[in-house]
């Protein structure tokens, strides 16, 4: 059971979602249905930053704002 990441197309809310077999992915914050699912990698953090599994990273995010350097 995998947990994949999301992106409302209603409100814009991203989130995390433990997804079992054909389960319907409803957003947290407003509750509609058919969220994007976002490409993610496995990531490590060290003290405040984040780092991707790929070795880059901007090192501007703070862990609990990082957006995937999209900067």
């Amino acid at each position: 059971m995998p947990i994949y990441e999301y992106r409302c197309k209603g409100c814009g809310k991203r989130f995390e979602k433990l997804v079992r077999g054909s389960e319907d992915v409803r957003c947290p914050q407003c509750g509609r249905g058919g969220p994007v699912k976002l490409f993610s990698t496995f990531g490590i953090k060290s003290g405040d930053r984040f780092t991707p599994s790929t070795g880059g990273s901007c090192g501007t995010c703070p862990a609990t704002t990082c957006d995937g350097c999209k900067r």
